[in-house]
């Protein structure tokens, strides 16, 4: 596959990157979490600057879309008001901390994740896609959320510290575990890891001290919508939500890397553009594609949204091969190739594919949808 570019790093608020429907402002909230006086003004900002479209990433990420550049400086001005982005870039750079969403003050998620903040100018520079996970509830729920180092919980019961790509690691406690994932960060630039880009692609053996034999906990599965007992959970599809309906919350609301949003002390109710039970539209991957996208050359969430009622098992649909909304294999994928399809099975985007040049009436009859 050809004709998209790999850009190497990802958004952020401080470097936005520009898309076909304007500038992608990523938010990296602290913790995953909003106050309800930072959803508001957010919100606020997203219409007042950009086209009032958020994405929730599978980082547990906020992207604003449209900003205009002259429109910029004066949004990263507001959002720093609100305490969500760092006055730092560099800081705000090496803030990719994805966390528990079920962290409670004072647990060791919440512990550990506020000490790493704490201490992120004792990291080396690191590739720009590089992120940390720190999962340390009674069983781990990010197993499967993009990460190159991992605090979990241990079969044993005890912390563990996982260089991403590794089945085992070492024990940890929650006053050690910031200090070895330091350490394992400045062993991952000494050995070379930065070439490599990422932790599960770097193959240089561990050092001794982080090669262990302790193996996380079972995986517990990941949130629902619906009743959670911090309050209601709602389902956005491909992950996008109105800044408009967002803002109807006036409570705290934590961020998922499931396409899930928690909104806290409330009892569910329906929302605009959410859902509040599971539905097919929520185990299909799609990006934002055509026209939004300027590598995509095919629109896919309208396609994505009438094949998610008869596809059993994954659905990604990607408007190229970068294949941004999903990185892993999925039971079906289409991938747009100059304006047309390309299908394969059981494959990542842009893998070889069993038919070509489908059309997206001609993709729909292939996959039996109605």
């Amino acid at each position: 596959m050809s004709g998209f570019v790999v850009k190497g790093w990802c958004p952020d608020a401080w470097r936005p990157m520009m898309a076909g429907d304007g500038l992608l402002v990523r938010v990296r909230p602290v913790l995953a979490r909003l106050t309800g006086p930072q959803v508001e003004g957010l919100c606020a900002a997203a219409i007042r600057h950009g086209n009032g479209q958020i994405d929730l990433t599978a980082r547990a990420n906020l992207q604003l879309r449209g900003v205009a550049y002259a429109g910029w400086p004066t949004l990263i001005e507001e959002l720093q008001a609100l305490g969500l982005v760092d006055a730092d870039p560099v800081r705000e750079g090496r803030g990719a901390i994805l966390v528990n969403p079920d962290w409670c003050e004072g647990d060791d998620t919440h512990a550990i994740a506020e000490e790493l903040r704490a201490r992120l100018a004792e990291l080396p520079e690191l590739p720009g896609k590089v992120g940390f996970v720190v999962d340390a509830g009674p069983a781990p729920m990010l197993t499967h959320a993009p990460g190159d180092f991992r605090i979990t919980r241990a079969a044993t019961g005890e912390l563990l510290l996982r260089a991403d790509g590794r089945a085992s690691g070492v024990a940890v406690t929650r006053f050690t575990a910031v200090d070895a994932l330091i350490r394992l960060a400045h062993w991952f630039v000494e050995s070379g890891g930065c070439t490599a880009g990422r932790m599960a692609r770097h193959d240089a053996a561990l050092p001794g001290w982080a090669n262990g034999d302790i193996v996380p906990a079972a995986p517990v599965v990941p949130l629902q919508p619906g009743t959670h007992p911090i309050g209601a959970v709602y389902g956005l599809p491909f992950g996008r939500i109105d800044a408009a309906s967002l803002a109807t919350f006036d409570c705290a609301v934590r961020l998922t890397p499931w396409r899930l949003m928690i909104a806290e002390g409330v009892a569910p109710a329906p929302a605009i553009g959410m859902l509040l039970s599971d539905s097919p539209i929520l185990h299909v991957d799609a990006c934002v594609g055509a026209p939004a996208c300027p590598q995509a050359s095919v629109e896919t969430r309208d396609l994505a949204a009438r094949l998610a009622p008869s596809i059993e098992g994954r659905l990604h649909v990607s408007g190229c091969a970068k294949g941004c909304a999903r990185a892993r294999a999925a039971d079906w994928v289409l991938t747009g190739r100059e304006g047309a399809f390309d299908l394969a099975r059981h494959a990542r985007a842009g893998a070889a594919p069993l038919h070509t040049g489908l059309s997206p009436e001609r993709a729909v009859a292939l996959l039996g949808a109605c």
